[in-house]
């Protein structure tokens, strides 16, 4: 597939859609009364909007700032699948692969974070489960 632009040749991005589909089918399986299914689909498909729209601002601030909201997007997906499973509409094994999606995703963002930002401080890669 020929790339228009160049946000479309970032793995991130490509992770990023790859997240949105899977979520796509998952909440197919989930109640629509619930607020999670409205609220997961927003923040799924805000990151990869987010990271196409932070790769083409010019100054490193503005990049990071993009790169931020769809790293706290990606966290808030995590979030979310917990949720779901800590209220036993989902099991554990049925997020385990959107996870791991999502945690190459911030290991990705954070690393375009760090490289647009020397100042900034930086999180250490910490597992997300639910308890």
């Amino acid at each position: 597939m020929p790339y228009r632009f160049d946000y479309e040749k970032l793995h991130v991005y490509q992770r990023s859609l790859a997240f949105v589909a899977w979520i796509t089918e998952l909440l197919e399986r989930v109640p629509p009364r619930l607020a999670a299914p409205n609220q997961l689909d927003r923040a799924a498909t805000s990151i990869p909007w987010n990271i196409a729209e932070g790769n083409g601002r010019f100054t490193q601030a503005d990049r990071c700032r993009f790169f931020d909201v769809a790293r706290g997007l990606a966290l808030e997906c995590a979030a979310a699948l917990d949720v779901l499973v800590t209220k036993k509409i989902l099991a554990e094994a049925e997020i385990d692969g959107g996870k791991a999606t999502l945690a190459e995703v911030v290991s990705m963002l954070v690393g375009l974070i760090r490289s647009n930002s020397d100042s900034r401080m930086h999180d250490d890669v910490v597992q997300y489960r639910a308890s």
